[in-house]
């Protein structure tokens, strides 16, 4: 039988009022020393990153929460990835880093984002680093240059479960799952959601296999749950694919939808997408891409999507967003060259091709608004590259209801079975740009 460790035989404030990382980061490893379970019992517990260790279980009371601190200089700065890049970073108030068989369960981690949203958007949400960023040019660096953490991050690992956690206020991703395998995701939620809450993902997993995620509820303001593999010259460096996720059984809420992308330059492929519903969320299935990412998508099925009032059902775009996917420095630029502004600006070959898309079957889909609905409708938004077409995009018994129809341009043998589409509306050109903040 595992022993079990209780933070209450610790003494620890459990009332959120002063910070316990050192003590709770203390119980963790006589926890894990002894094999055992760590149950954190009701009460608030503010810290900065802690970190988990093989053979443990580390169980929060449903009315347990971890608040992480906004001191930043309680969070160490560790070699990480953000964002596709390798680079120096914030670890996570939760972390599960180069370890296996753990076990998370319960509670809430959170991580009094707005905090790290004012460092990013300022505090009237007009300004901040962002503002100052914009005007000299350097779109494409604020997000890894204003450092914010995240709430959980399994970094380098294997076998580890997380259940019925529930993830609110992330400064940064809630959850990322980062080279690691056989990794299972149940029951958990995300409620990050707020108009100026930037880079809350939900759940980004990240150049991984042998992922489960089941039974989720996501509420952010970014992308509902991600798929990626590395960002241009350092994604390609790195080389390693995201392969073999399944993604099934999952409610999606506000957010921009199930994505794969945009950080692909390692490659994506065996990912099956089922059973999922979708109220008021942006995007339904959505792949995202830039001419400088390169890598590839393959082998993708998506299966039983039921969706009511999604801005756009179907968003496949390999031309995201150019102002943060193309990286140069500003005309006579003298300033400082961090190391993730030099993976950034790598130059990439020639002789790498353009984001190759292929072999994608979307099958038994619903969607359809409600009759208040007054926003975006679109059915499709598919455009792939002039020189790399998306081939081999298989619709399958798929029943649409929106406003327009959208666009289809640059693809290459897509074929509809048993499709219907109903469009009540015209096209409206300036929903042809979409998240390009």
């Amino acid at each position: 039988m595992r022993p079990v460790f209780r933070s209450s035989e610790q003494n620890i404030d459990n009332t959120g009022a002063t910070l316990v990382t050192t003590q709770l980061q203390a119980l963790i490893d006589e926890t894990a020393a002894a094999g055992g379970i760590l149950i954190l019992e009701n009460g608030t517990y503010q810290t900065a990153s802690l970190f988990l260790k093989s053979g443990m279980e580390f169980h929060m009371e449903e009315n347990t929460v971890l608040l992480g601190t906004t001191d930043e200089s309680q969070y160490p700065i560790i070699d990480t990835r953000v964002a596709g890049i390798e680079m120096k970073w914030y670890p996570g108030v939760l972390n599960v880093n180069d370890q296996k068989d753990v076990v998370i369960s319960g509670g809430t981690v959170n991580g009094q984002g707005e905090y790290w949203w004012s460092k990013y958007w300022g505090d009237d949400m007009q300004g901040g680093m962002r503002k100052e960023y914009d005007a000299r040019g350097l779109r494409w660096a604020c997000d890894y240059d204003c450092m914010r953490v995240r709430n959980v991050v399994v970094m380098n690992s294997s076998n580890v479960t997380l259940k019925d956690v529930t993830s609110t206020r992330s400064g940064f991703w809630n959850f990322h799952v980062c080279y690691s395998h056989d990794i299972h995701i149940d029951g958990v939620k995300i409620t990050s959601c707020g108009t100026h809450s930037p880079s809350t993902d939900g759940i980004d997993i990240d150049s991984c296999h042998d992922v489960l995620i089941e039974n989720c509820v996501t509420s952010c303001n970014d992308d509902s749950i991600c798929i990626k593999s590395g960002r241009d010259g350092d994604g390609i460096r790195v080389g390693r694919p995201c392969h073999d996720i399944t993604v099934q059984n999952c409610t999606i809420l506000a957010g921009f939808g199930v994505t794969i992308g945009s950080e692909v330059s390692g490659g994506v492929y065996n990912v099956t997408l089922k059973n999922l519903s979708y109220h008021g969320t942006d995007c339904g299935f959505r792949i995202k891409s830039s001419i400088a990412r390169r890598g590839y998508i393959r082998d993708i099925t998506v299966d039983g999507l039921e969706m009511t009032n999604v801005k756009y059902p179907f968003h496949l775009f390999l031309n995201w967003n150019p102002a943060y996917s193309y990286c140069s420095l500003p005309e006579g630029y003298t300033g400082e060259i961090s190391d993730s502004w030099k993976a950034l600006l790598t130059p990439i070959s020639d002789d790498e091709p353009m984001t190759r898309v292929e072999n994608i079957t979307i099958r038994n889909v619903h969607a359809d608004n409600t009759p208040d609905y007054d926003g975006i409708s679109r059915a499709f938004h598919i455009e792939g590259f002039e020189e790399q077409p998306i081939r081999g995009l298989h619709f399958e018994n798929v029943k649409l209801r929106c406003k327009e129809f959208g666009v289809i341009n640059y693809t290459e043998g897509i074929r509809f079975e048993n499709t219907e589409i109903s469009v009540y509306s015209a096209r409206d050109a300036k929903n042809d740009e979409y998240d390009n903040r």
